[in-house]
């Protein structure tokens, strides 16, 4: 995005009452971020305690000896002394380097050999050290849950497992399987995605377009959006809708003066068709 544009939305986002924010290094505006978070505490409108920033490893940083130094750089960047959440952001690794995805002369990802359980370590010493607050993952299969929560000498669980979610990808054995653990599920492109064919599969049909969602929306007054989001919240599914468009913004927020009744949310929970718009080609 353009520079300013996401300390623009930060801004907005923390005067209208959003207190989460979902941040990772890949993102390349956690400096802007930082900077939101910092002015909006410094001015008094909110304390450090009132909001919950999620940070992510990214995949060249598996190796447990680069865990730290990339959390504590993380944390430079955002000119913050810990962040609330921080999650293993893919359950595979790329060759650590300075470049984001590297690739060899054809052009093919490097990838390197990960051990989830060292990794996991390596973060449980950093919630040890009061560097993070809560640990967690994302794109986690139930396997690769059940790597890290069968680990001998296990000292802290994910609380948290990152997962595109929303009525056309439900995930309702991945969501009961955390339920169990007590893990949550943080729900990514909850309302959909924007039609980027290089990293979206733009056959799937547009959500927000959805027959049932709008005809619902219109019964309260809402968007099929709002429907969306409204449907997550309601499951237990929390929810981190993108946008820099200050009326959508805005919009996201409206979703907690309706209830969807049970012969709704099983009508929506229908329309599951188990299709991802984010299919992680890499």
């Amino acid at each position: 995005t353009p520079k300013g544009t996401c300390l623009q939305a930060v801004n907005l986002a923390i005067d209208i009452g959003y207190r989460h924010i979902d941040g990772a290094f890949v993102y390349q505006n956690e400096n802007e971020v930082g900077e939101a978070i910092r002015a909006n505490i410094a001015e008094g409108k909110v304390k450090r305690e009132d909001i919950y920033y999620c940070g992510k490893l990214w995949n060249t940083c598996h190796p447990p000896e680069l865990v730290r130094p990339t959390l504590e750089k993380t944390l430079r960047t955002l000119g913050l002394d810990y962040v609330d959440l921080y999650i293993v952001e893919l359950p595979m690794a790329f060759k650590p380097g300075d470049e984001t995805y590297p690739r060899d002369g054809n052009g093919k990802f490097l990838y390197h050999k990960t051990d989830l359980c060292a990794t996991w370590e390596a973060l449980e010493e950093c919630k040890d050290a009061g560097l993070v607050k809560s640990l967690g993952v994302s794109n986690f299969n139930r396997r690769q849950l059940e790597l890290i929560l069968n680990k001998p000498g296990l000292k802290h669980k994910p609380t948290t497992n990152q997962v595109e979610c929303h009525p056309y990808f439900t995930q309702p054995k991945l969501l009961e399987f955390c339920r169990q653990h007590g893990i949550v599920i943080v729900g990514y492109s909850p309302i959909g995605t924007c039609r980027d064919a290089s990293w979206v599969n733009v056959s799937s049909p547009p959500l927000l377009e959805d027959p049932t969602l709008n005809h619902i929306g219109n019964k309260y007054g809402k968007t099929a959006a709002q429907v969306a989001l409204r449907f997550n919240v309601q499951r237990g599914v929390v929810v981190i809708p993108k946008s820099f468009n200050p009326e959508r913004i805005r919009e996201n927020f409206q979703i907690f003066d309706f209830s969807l009744t049970d012969q709704e949310m099983k009508d929506i929970e229908a329309l599951n068709k188990n299709i991802r718009y984010v299919e992680l080609l890499m």
